[in-house]
């Protein structure tokens, strides 16, 4: 078993035993994840990058990957997967040639 496949069964064990999974509907998992980067930004407002506190970075990070975690459960997608899936993508999007050293976005090269 992935370590991906351990957190998550580690959540689920979590959350029945509290009986949340009925407000673990996709649609809320989702308002979760973009709720919780927000207080993971909020951590940098008004500061340079080495001034937020790296605790609380830890704590919100967590909780976004947790909810993320879940979301992917519901839709029964491999993490690993669709991540490496992503990359395959993103590496033709963006071809070494052109976006290396660069911020700009794919149909900008």
């Amino acid at each position: 078993m992935s370590d991906i496949k351990k957190i998550t069964a580690k959540l689920i064990e979590f959350r029945d035993e509290r009986d949340w999974e009925q407000f673990h509907n996709p649609k809320d998992l989702a308002l979760a994840i973009n709720i919780e980067a927000g207080e993971l930004l909020e951590e940098f407002l008004w500061k340079k990058p080495q001034e937020a506190n790296r605790e609380s970075v830890k704590e919100e990070l967590a909780d976004v990957l947790a909810y993320a975690f879940l979301l992917a459960n519901k839709y029964d997608f491999d993490v690993e997967e669709i991540v490496l899936e992503k990359i395959e993508s993103n590496g033709k999007k963006y071809p070494i040639d052109k976006a290396k050293g660069s911020a700009k976005k794919y149909n900008k090269l």
